[in-house]
């Protein structure tokens, strides 16, 4: 069993990557414009500036062999009810990935494919504006939301070559109905209200981030089941106690990087939350998981959702869980 197994992902032609993470903890982080822009302007140049370049330790102790991380059917798992074989079989792969390097991914959830690509495209649309009218939506001290541009915020050297957004969501009786358009026109302005409200698959005005974190919600639930099953606690365990809980989404954005083999798009890390979704836009690698010394690579599977197992799963250790740490 590793220890301390940790993910990161590689500097290169990453487009839009989004996750969904459930009970994440505030973390320390201010908004600075200057270095903002100055990040802004490194985009594009022919070399990176010394604060992105990382350790030759970090950036280059690649593997080839990719992750043996099994492809669980979420959606066999919940038929007749979550006590066939499908059930069992998603506990039994679920079982051994947890039990090695906490990933898997994840086939038969039920996300719609126009609501995938809506969230995707608004997000692109997004980093795709103007550095000014991003800083609007700059991220507060203390604060786990908001648009960030390489961590500057927070750090000074070792910089992730990425920029992000991130914004929380609880469901409409908890917290209000259209939590995450809210969100957009009241911090961002009301200009910003089509990144909350789109169209897709024919619906007109529908509230596409709200509509893709409810959606995420309810496979992490399913998730949940599989994880409760393959402890033996049961499927509504975990499902009970995370129904009420809250997420945060967070949209990275890669830039094209034109030294990748010295950058790292995402450092070396722990997810602090209970469970990790990954939505990756396209078939561009740069995932990778920290396994028996070396890094190996999640290639992406169409259709599919990846699945991190974050700390808060570390009580649950000596029941066979480890966090994947990327």
């Amino acid at each position: 069993m590793p220890e301390d197994p940790h993910h990161r992902s590689r500097g290169s032609d990453h487009p839009v990557g989004m996750d969904v993470a459930r009970r994440v903890p505030p973390a320390d982080g201010g908004g600075d414009d200057d270095d903002a822009a100055a990040i802004g302007l490194c985009w594009g140049q022919p070399k990176i500036p010394d604060p992105f370049v990382w350790p030759l330790a970090d950036a280059l102790a690649s593997s080839e062999t990719e992750l043996d991380a099994p492809v669980v059917d979420v959606g066999a798992a919940m038929r007749g009810g979550g006590d066939g074989d499908g059930m069992r079989r998603a506990a039994e792969q679920v079982a051994a990935a947890c039990a090695s390097h906490g990933l898997f991914q994840v086939t038969g959830h039920g996300l719609d494919p126009a609501l995938a690509r809506a969230a995707l495209d608004g997000a692109a649309a997004f980093f795709r504006l103007p550095l000014a009218a991003k800083q609007r939506a700059r991220r507060a001290p203390g604060d786990v939301t908001g648009y960030a541009a390489a961590h500057v915020d927070r750090f000074t050297a070792n910089l992730p070559w990425k920029e992000t957004l991130s914004f929380g969501h609880r469901d409409h009786w908890a917290a209000g109905a259209h939590v995450v358009v809210d969100y957009f026109t009241s911090v961002l302005g009301s200009d910003f209200k089509p990144l909350g409200v789109c169209v897709y698959h024919g619906h007109t005005n529908r509230v596409v981030y709200q509509d893709y974190c409810e959606a995420m919600k309810q496979v992490s639930l399913a998730i949940m089941e599989v994880i409760g099953v393959s402890l033996g606690v049961g499927r509504s365990c975990y499902r009970d106690f995370f129904a009420d809980g809250c997420s945060i989404m967070r949209c990275n954005y890669y830039p094209r990087c034109p030294e990748p083999e010295r950058a790292l798009g995402t450092g070396p890390h722990c997810d602090p939350s209970a469970l990790t979704l990954l939505l990756q836009d396209g078939a561009v690698d740069g995932l990778q998981v920290l396994v028996d010394g070396e890094w190996r690579p999640v290639r992406p599977r169409p259709g599919a959702l990846v699945v991190n197992i974050g700390d808060t799963f570390t009580v649950r250790r000596h029941l066979r869980i480890v966090p994947s740490t990327c």
